[in-house]
């Protein structure tokens, strides 16, 4: 890369970084060499590698769940938003969480994040279902059930069988939203 990068720019290697070769490849020269850059450009953005590691976190938990809850509450109340949730996290790649999900089994830093990531996540959709006129303890098992099948889409190996048709997914929107 021939111009400066960014913290932006170091976060995104990182998480492709942390994807393809899990958390023991987050280190500062591998990754400077990976992208043509002296180890002063990382130390430009991030104190050490505990910092930028924080911060990984940090942008994968704003990306992966903050701004799509944000864009959620942004948009008003309506039954749809469960099912437009249901096509954007079905559509999503699975590799970053992943990854993060299989760095949280060796490290309990990384793991008490992941916990309240899957909390909020969790809190949200029962909440849309509470919206959409499910009574509170059938939407909170709902929304853990389509918690656990968002989860183990990750783990599933055959591409024939990792995603659904949009119709699919509005049925299911559809079964699950729907009052008691």
């Amino acid at each position: 890369m021939g111009e400066r990068l960014t913290k932006l720019d170091w976060l995104k290697h990182g998480l492709r970084t942390l994807a393809d070769n899990g958390p023991g490849a987050l280190k500062v020269g591998p990754m400077a060499a990976k992208l043509n850059v002296s180890r002063g450009s990382f130390y430009w953005h991030f104190q050490d590698i505990e910092d930028f590691r924080s911060e990984l976190l940090q942008h994968w938990q704003e990306t992966s769940t903050d701004q799509i809850i944000d864009a959620l509450d942004a948009r008003p109340n309506d039954p749809e938003l469960l099912r437009d949730l249901l096509h954007e996290a079905f559509a999503r790649q699975p590799r970053v969480d992943r990854a993060v999900r299989s760095w949280a089994a060796h490290d309990d830093d990384v793991a008490r994040l992941v916990a309240a990531v899957d909390e909020r996540r969790i809190a949200r959709v029962s909440q849309l279902l509470v919206d959409a006129g499910v009574d509170t303890t059938r939407a909170a098992h709902r929304a853990l059930f389509l918690y656990w099948a968002f989860l183990g889409q990750a783990a599933v190996a055959d591409q024939r069988h990792r995603s659904l048709a949009k119709d699919a997914l509005n049925d299911i929107a559809h079964l699950f939203g729907g009052p008691d």
